[in-house]
């Protein structure tokens, strides 16, 4: 059966808009209940968000629907998507909701749903969510419902698992840092982890009012960052998105950090200290140079399909511990079960406390390979992907890079576009390349 409603990264569209709306939530919410309950008599779940403002409705839709099955629910407000997936473990629930669209804006709402290993659900049980979504909506009898309570240490539970994965005391009190919180999920928990470990950084994109997350902020936007450093005279910028579940970084001069040098940043520091990790894994999406850098190394790496969940599917099957993506999704399975920007951060800074060197001394590592991705917007992006015409364009320009380079063309898992990336040695041709397919992309959906 193909999926109606799960992406690759759960449930996103724009709020008011099917499926994202109270009415469908509600049902939804009794979906997820009746999942969970039908393993047993009785079902915790846990419910955490982002901060953009359609997270109060949905939370409520959602718990309505939880609490007319017979769920109960754990309310833990705005928190990251990976802190509730920690904290799913941590209370023993029998599986959670995260409601937010990540690095969208405001607009865009979603739901996630973990497993009680905080981990998310696989393709066969949103089938299930999704054959339970067309049936009626039974309430248990009154005596059977759920209850809902709001968890109020959920941010120093949190908190303190970050701070705990710091293995020494960082010596880096002197380093001036900044902190954007991309007005995300990040706001309330990161000034308390930083604060465990005796730093006090500069926080910027730190106040919330439900239409700002990720505005011209966050991880995905870092110009703001980059001009705070530069007021500042700051030694390192990090940034979240807006729901924390990525990173990037910004060194003292101004450049940009992304998830490919992370990877090699910590897949480094981890064969140089003699730690077993087996191998990486990246995505399609990964700079040739850093495959090209790991085989220099030594290091195995293997190209998974994009997506978290496609990159730790492949490390769990290769028993690797490393993967991540260039937007800055990170996974350290010797950390945590799911991609982590607090704890990758804390990472890089432990290998700035250990190696005595300044980000931008470490961010010279990999000399990358020119890159550019060119997004079209379209209705229907599988009919562009499949158009004859556009497939021997394409093939054309592959032909014409060779393996000086490639090309990568995809549709989006979490909104209606077809993404192109192009990739080589010379960035003049990718983007006389990149120019070309998106002029013959546009003209294609004008007939």
């Amino acid at each position: 059966m193909e999926k109606k409603y799960f992406g690759t990264d759960g449930i996103r569209g724009r709020v008011g808009q099917s499926p994202i709306t109270p009415d469908w939530c509600v049902r939804l919410g009794w979906a997820i209940g009746r999942y969970f309950l039908n393993s047993g008599n009785e079902a915790k779940i846990l419910i955490g968000k982002d901060t953009r403002i359609s997270g109060y409705m949905l939370e409520s839709a959602l718990q309505s629907g939880l609490i007319s099955a017979g769920a109960t629910v754990e309310l833990l407000g705005p928190m990251p998507t990976p802190g509730i997936a920690y904290l799913t473990r941590e209370f023993e629930a029998d599986g959670a909701i995260v409601i937010s669209a990540s690095h969208n804006s405001y607009e865009d709402n979603g739901i996630k749903i973990f497993d009680g290993n905080g981990e998310k659900l696989q393709d066969r049980d949103e089938l299930v969510i999704e054959s339970l979504l067309v049936q009626p909506i039974k309430t248990v009898p009154a005596a059977e419902l759920g209850k809902a309570n709001r968890l109020t240490v959920a941010q120093e539970r949190y908190s303190g698992f970050c701070a705990g994965q710091v293995g020494s005391l960082l010596a880096i009190q002197d380093l001036k840092i900044v902190v954007d919180c991309a007005n995300g999920a990040t706001y309330q928990v990161a000034p308390l982890v930083f604060s465990k470990l005796g730093l006090n950084p500069i926080f910027i994109a730190s106040s919330p009012d439900g239409l700002n997350i990720n505005k011209d902020c966050g991880s995905t936007d870092v110009v703001f960052l980059q001009e705070t450093i530069a007021r500042e005279k700051a030694d390192i910028g990090i940034a979240f998105d807006g729901d924390g579940d990525r990173v990037c970084l910004v060194d003292h001069q101004g450049s940009l950090i992304d998830g490919d040098d992370i990877l090699y940043f910590l897949a480094i520091d981890l064969l140089d200290r003699g730690e077993e990790f087996g191998g990486v894994v990246g995505t399609h999406m990964t700079n040739m140079a850093f495959e090209l850098a790991f085989g220099d190394k030594g290091i195995p790496f293997f190209r998974a399909d994009v997506g978290d969940r496609n990159v730790i599917r492949a490390m769990k099957e290769k028993g690797w511990l490393l993967g991540g993506e260039g937007s800055g999704h990170i996974l350290n399975l010797k950390k945590t079960n799911t991609g982590d920007g607090l704890i990758t951060a804390l990472q890089i800074l432990e290998i700035i406390n250990r190696e005595k060197k300044s980000l931008a001394e470490l961010g010279n590592a990999v000399s990358k390979y020119p890159q550019i991705l060119k997004n079209i917007r379209c209705k229907d992006p599988e009919s562009l992907i499949l158009d004859h015409s556009f497939c021997a364009e394409i093939s054309s320009c592959t032909d014409r890079l060779g393996e000086r380079g490639r090309i990568l063309v995809r549709k989006s898992g979490t909104e209606p576009l077809v993404r192109i990336m192009i990739e080589g040695q010379s960035r003049q041709e990718i983007e006389s390349i990149g120019g070309h397919l998106e002029s013959i992309a546009v003209s294609i959906l004008k007939d």
